[in-house]
C-alpha cells in the first residue's frame, strides 16, 4: 500500500472482524470487512474478495504472500471478473504449485534436482520401496503446499509409516490434497533462494540470492542477502538456473526459486514460490528495486527496462521475523494484548508490521507480528545494526522471537557463516536465551541502582535556617 500510494494508486483493504483495527485497514483509502475471524469465512472466501473489488470499483487485486496468493483458481476468477491479478498467470501457478509438476518442468530445463524425486503417493508400501531405493534419511513433503506443512524427515524405515500418516493428514487438512512425494534428505543443507523478475515480453532477470537457513519447524525466522558462502560463479549458475525455471512455466511478475545447497556447495532445485516472499525487503535493500512496484508495473503491461548486466549487489541486509511465539517454550504461539509495542526507528532500519499498541494478537492466523529489516555496507555492520534494533524493540503482552534473534546475531556459527538448516537443533537451547535475558536484566538492575544512588547524592536538601523575617513578624 505504501508503494501504491507513492505510485499515485488508491488502495482498498479487505479485513476480517479480527483485523478491524489493523494498520493496513487504517492506511488504505477504503476498507471492506469480508467476514468473521476464521480465514475460511473471510480471507479464503473468493466471492467476498471479488465482491469487495466490485463494490469499490477496484481494477486490480494484489494477493500479498498468504492465503490465496498461490491459488490458481483465485487468479483465474480474478481475470474472469475483468480484474488484473498482480502476479503470474493461473497456468504458471498451477504448474509450480504442484511440486512434482514443477520438478518435472525444471528437469526439462537442466536444473539440478535432489536425488530420488518420485511421483505423488499416498500408499505406505510404495513409500517403503522408495525409501529403500534412495536410502535414509528421506524427506516426506506435501505435493500441494509449502510453509513446512505436511513435511517430515524420516531417519529410519520403522518410523516411515507413522510419519507418512501424519504428513498425509496434515497435507489434507492444510491444502485439501493428501498426496506427498519422497526424496533423499540432504543432510546439513542450506536453504538458498533466488529472486526472479519476468515481464510479459520474454525478459527475465535474477535479483540474486537470499540465505534462509535459520528455521524452526521448516519455517524461516532469519533471512539475509546475499548468502555469505555463495561465490560469484555459484551465484551466476544459481541465478541462471532460476531464470530457466521461470521460463519453464512462462512466468511473469516477481517469483522465487528455492534451492537446497549441500556441504560441497552443490545446489538442487526445491520449489518455486509464485508470489511475493515474506523476506522480499532484503532483496530490495541490496538491489535498490521495489519489488511491489515492479509487480504492479509488469501487471499493467510494462517491460523491464534493465537486463542482468545492469544489476549488482550493494551492501548486506538481514531480516528477522518477529513472531508472537515463545522461543523458551518450543516456539509455541503466544496470544494476548500488546500492552506495549514500540518498534525501533533509525537509519537503515525498516519495520514492516501488521500490529500496533493495544491490539490483540488472535489465534486465527500466522503469528507474524512484524518483519525487522536492517541494512549495512558490510555483513558485520548489518549484524551489529540488527543487534541494536532488537534491543530497542519494545513488546509487552506476548512472547516474541526477538530474544531468539539476538541469540542468532551473537552466535559464532552465524557470525562466521558456518551454519545450515539444523542451526536450532545444533546450537539453540531455551536455557541459553533465558540466561542471556537474566544477564541483561541484572545489568539493567545494576545500572538502575547506580543511577538511583547518583541522583540521590546529587539531591541535597538544604538545612533550614531561621528567617529574620519570620522573627520580625512572629
Amino acid at each position: 500500500m505504501r508503494t501504491a500510494r507513492r505510485m499515485g494508486i488508491k488502495t482498498v483493504a479487505v479485513y476480517s472482524e479480527a483485523d478491524r483495527l489493523s494498520p493496513h485497514v487504517r492506511f488504505a483509502d477504503e476498507a471492506i470487512c469480508i467476514g468473521p475471524p476464521p480465514s475460511n469465512q473471510s480471507y479464503l472466501v473468493m466471492d467476498n474478495i471479488l465482491e469487495a473489488a466490485r463494490r469499490t470499483g477496484a481494477d486490480a487485486i494484489h494477493p500479498g504472500y498468504g492465503f490465496l496468493s498461490e491459488n490458481a483458481v483465485f487468479a483465474r476468477r480474478v481475470a474472469e471478473a475483468g480484474l488484473i491479478f498482480i502476479g503470474p498467470s493461473p497456468e504458471s501457478i498451477e504448474m509450480m504449485g504442484s511440486k512434482l509438476a514443477a520438478k518435472e518442468a525444471a528437469k526439462r530445463f537442466n536444473v539440478p534436482m535432489v536425488p530420488g524425486v518420485e511421483e505423488a503417493i499416498t500408499d505406505i508400501d510404495t513409500a517403503r520401496a522408495i525409501g529403500r531405493r534412495v536410502g535414509y534419511p528421506v524427506l516426506i513433503k506435501a505435493s500441494a503446499g509449502g510453509g513446512g506443512k505436511g513435511m517430515r524427515v524420516v531417519e529410519h524405515e520403522e518410523d516411515l509409516a507413522e510419519q507418512m500418516e501424519r504428513a498425509v493428514s496434515e497435507a489434507l487438512s492444510a491444502f485439501g490434497d493428501g498426496s506427498v512425494f519422497i526424496e533423499k534428505y540432504v543432510t546439513a543443507p542450506r536453504h538458498v533462494e533466488v529472486q526472479v523478475l519476468a515481464d510479459g515480453y520474454g525478459n527475465a532477470v535474477y535479483l540474486f540470492e537470499r540465505e534462509c537457513s535459520i528455521q524452526r519447524r521448516h519455517q524461516k525466522v532469519v533471512e539475509e542477502a546475499p548468502c555469505v558462502i555463495v561465490t560469484p560463479d555459484i551465484r551466476r549458475a544459481m541465478g541462471e538456473a532460476a531464470v530457466r525455471v521461470a521460463r519453464a512455466c512462462r512466468y511473469t511478475s516477481a517469483g522465487t526459486v528455492e534451492f537446497l545447497m549441500d556441504a560441497e556447495r552443490n545446489f538442487y532445485f526445491l520449489e518455486m514460490n509464485t508470489r511475493l516472499q515474506v523476506e522480499h525487503p532484503i532483496t530490495e535493500l541490496i538491489t535498490g528495486l521495489d519489488l511491489v512496484e515492479w509487480q504492479i508495473r509488469i501487471a499493467r503491461g510494462e517491460a523491464l527496462p534493465f537486463d542482468q548486466e545492469d544489476l549488482s549487489i550493494r551492501g548486506h541486509a538481514i531480516e528477522l521475523r518477529v513472531c508472537a511465539e515463545d522461543p523458551t517454550n518450543h516456539f509455541l504461539p503466544s496470544t494476548g494484548v500488546l500492552t506495549r509495542y514500540r518498534p525501533p526507528h533509525g537509519p537503515n532500519i525498516r519495520v514492516d508490521d501488521g500490529y500496533s499498541e493495544g491490539m490483540e494478537v488472535p489465534i486465527f492466523y500466522d503469528p507474524l507480528l512484524a518483519k525487522l529489516i536492517v541494512y549495512g555496507q558490510t555483513r558485520a555492520e548489518a549484524i551489529q545494526r540488527m543487534r541494536e534494533a532488537i534491543d530497542r524493540y519494545e513488546v509487552e503482552g506476548v512472547a516474541t522471537t526477538l530474544p531468539f534473534g539476538r541469540f542468532v546475531m551473537d552466535h559464532p556459527a552465524f557470525i562466521e557463516g558456518n551454519f545450515d538448516t539444523g542451526f536450532i537443533q545444533k546450537y539453540y537451547t531455551a536455557e541459553e536465551v533465558q540466561r542471556q535475558e537474566a544477564a541483561a536484566a541484572a545489568v539493567a538492575a545494576r545500572l538502575a541502582l547506580r543511577l538511583h544512588l547518583e541522583n540521590k547524592r546529587r539531591l541535597v536538601i538544604p538545612h533550614p535556617q531561621p528567617s529574620k523575617w519570620s522573627e520580625r513578624y512572629s
